[in-house]
């Protein structure tokens, strides 16, 4: 038997089966897990949709059935601080959510049609939390002005659910209530099991909640208002996440003072707290958007918990008793969202050759059930490539990565030649990259090129001194570790260093225009409506993050000395390498200005330069159409760049 000889053709330019209309039909995201329905068996979790303008629609499994409960054009989809989550929430076989396109409450029934609660106003929703006792939900709400400059106030209120169009404090059906205000930010309401009391988390300007948060409790009053809160744990220099009751009516939380975000709970006597498992691992990720899970309660006395060691999830058992951790064995490498009852483990999941994926693991049987999956039609796995997580040395530090080999079982390189490959910085910047399966990588490697996706100093899952690397350093730390994991991987022999190709979204599109203008590295760039002006980028930001630079950058009285250094838009004169900007024309936290400006100066110095606009998509792009245009733009800008023979 002869072997079949596989297609020649030069890395960068082979043919692939993964095509930009395949990422885009791929591309359903999962998000947003809840358990729900009579006796809490259900779950419900968002999908999002990107041949319908990527719409989120909400789903249920029941049973052994998937239905759809929220039929075009309801979007359940929050924008409280921007980025959202935390838009419904599960009573019972009652779903209550957030339209994104009214922002108003609604209430539905599995078979009914939604039911508008709130009213249409300036107001915002997320994050709820349902209080039987006194027939309402409470939420995060963000209340706007009618100057959309003026930043808007946020507080915890409540919303009756009327009965007969009456609550039991008499307030009609979609009435609001403040109970807490004063801070700059709230999340995370938590109702008591025994119902008598609150737990919240808050912070102020100019922290960012990976910064410093304060979790608070209170008990109810007989009216239903609180009475005076007490400071549980946190404060400036504390991040405290996702607080939960057990069953058994303890507090619990998750607490970085020891520099890393372990599980602690309130003791009964509520006067002092404890560690309940102390780990150089992180049970958390940075409160970017509501909602998250990453523990729960099988019991008063066993916690089902994530965690991420060296930036991969692991699944585990805990005893609180005895501090006990048990590993649970499963496939995956990143766990993003996990919910339990008492007979099974709901989570959203992923690993190297897994798409994220709605999986359900049974505490009476073995094995992996999965509900649903964000990429249906997946590639063979003999054309997917597997990371390598790797470690280099970026100035004297250790910087960590995922290496993507080219892999493409039809094609080979000619003999002794190198791929290119992309560098990319993930956005955030305070955020973290994994190797869950994405097709938008494999897109890149099916052709040719390599990928190295940077968990640069900064980024979350290694501590928070890790994640404090990028204090005042943003523009140099994240920089730095792409172009030292670029130059490890041509010393490694694994990359043509004449074709080092640099990408970015958002965060990682100022990583990328830093990159291209302060260092000789790169030889070709892509922003994803990243930021290239420091002081416009504070000028124009949202409340959310209107002072994240003071943390990133350098506080105030400092700012403009420094962002003048460090803005590439201060700098084009230095910048030589040809660039391609994708920008959404409705970008409220990066506007489309950022990118305008670095076009048109480029443009000015004669140096290769493409701009893609996009109608009606915000910060990240939700449209089919728009993933598959820029996906081929950007390979058709490297292609022509770097004279790649079309295969």
């Amino acid at each position: 038997m002869t072997s079949q000889i596989s297609a020649v053709a030069p890395f960068g330019a082979w043919p692939s089966t993964i095509s930009a209309a395949r990422v885009a039909a791929g591309a359903t995201p999962l998000s947003s897990l809840m358990l729900g329905g009579a006796d809490g068996s259900d779950i419900f979790w968002l999908a999002g949709r990107a041949a319908e303008a990527g719409r989120n629609t909400l789903l249920r499994y029941h049973g052994v059935t998937t239905q759809e409960l929220t039929p075009a054009p309801f979007n359940v989809r929050s924008r409280v601080h921007e980025y959202g989550g935390g838009a419904f929430a599960v009573d019972g076989e009652t779903v209550y959510f957030t339209h994104f396109k009214d922002n108003c409450v609604y209430s539905m029934i599995a078979g009914e049609p939604p039911v508008q609660v709130t009213q249409a106003g300036k107001q915002r929703f997320a994050d709820f939390a349902v209080d039987r006792a006194r027939n309402r939900l409470l939420a995060v709400r963000e209340l706007h002005g009618d100057d959309e400059h003026a930043q808007p106030g946020n507080t915890i209120c409540a919303i009756s659910r009327g009965a007969s169009g009456e609550g039991s404090a008499g307030d009609a059906a979609g009435a609001e209530t403040v109970l807490v205000q004063g801070a700059d930010f709230y999340s995370s309401p938590r109702v008591s099991p025994d119902g008598r009391s609150l737990a919240w988390l808050s912070w102020d300007h100019p922290r960012m909640p990976w910064q410093g948060t304060t979790l608070w409790l209170a008990d109810f009053n007989d009216d239903g208002t609180l009475a005076a809160p007490k400071r549980i744990a946190g404060g400036a220099e504390e991040s405290i996440c996702q607080p939960e009751w057990s069953p058994d009516n303890l507090l619990h939380f998750v607490s970085d003072r020891s520099g890393w975000w372990n599980l602690y709970r309130l003791c009964r006597d509520r006067q002092r707290t404890e560690g309940l498992c102390p780990m150089e691992a992180e049970f958390a990720t940075p409160h970017w958007t509501f909602g998250n899970s990453m523990y729960g309660f099988r019991s008063a006395s066993e916690i089902i918990c994530t965690y991420i060691d060296k930036g991969v999830s692991r699944l585990a058992r805990l005893l609180p008793a005895s501090g006990k951790l048990e590993c649970i064995a499963n496939p995956y490498e990143e766990i993003r969202e996990l919910r339990v009852s008492n007979g099974y483990i709901a989570m959203l999941a992923g690993g190297p050759a897994i798409p994220m994926e709605l999986a359900r693991i049974d505490f009476t049987e073995e094995g992996v059930e999965i509900l649903a999956q964000s990429i249906e039609d997946l590639p063979e796995e003999a054309n997917l490539s597997i990371p390598d997580s790797i470690s280099y040395t970026s100035n004297g530090r250790t910087a960590h990565a995922f290496y993507y080999p080219p892999r493409n079982k039809d094609v080979q390189a000619p003999e002794g030649s190198k791929p290119p490959v992309i560098v990319i910085g993930h956005g955030g910047p305070t955020g973290m990259t994994v190797n869950t399966l994405n097709l938008k990588t494999q897109y890149w490697t099916s052709r040719g090129f390599g990928v190295l996706d940077v968990n640069y100093g900064g980024s979350t899952g290694f501590g928070r001194a890790y994640r404090d690397l990028l204090k005042g350093q943003w523009g140099i730390v994240d920089v730095e570790d792409c172009v030292n994991g670029a130059k490890a991987l041509v010393e490694r022999g694994l990359a043509d260093a004449d074709r080092l190709i640099i990408r970015g979204s958002s965060a990682g599109g100022l990583t990328t225009l830093c990159a291209l203008t302060f260092h000789d590295v790169f030889k070709a760039g892509a922003s994803y409506y990243g930021v290239s002006d420091l002081k416009g980028l504070d000028q124009d930001s949202h409340k959310f993050e209107s002072h994240y630079n003071e943390y990133l950058i350098a506080p105030k009285a400092q700012a403009d000395a420094v962002y003048a250094q460090r803005s590439p838009i201060n700098h084009t004169d230095k910048l030589s390498r040809p660039m391609i900007f994708f920008q959404g024309l409705d970008d409220k936290v990066v506007p489309p200005q950022q990118s305008e400006m670095m076009v048109a100066a480029l443009k000015k110095r004669g140096i290769p330069v493409e701009y893609v606009e996009l109608e009606g998509e915000g910060h990240g792009f939700r449209k089919a159409e728009n993933i598959i245009r820029t996906l081929e733009a950007e390979l058709d800008f490297y292609q022509r760049i770097f004279s790649l023979n079309h295969a």
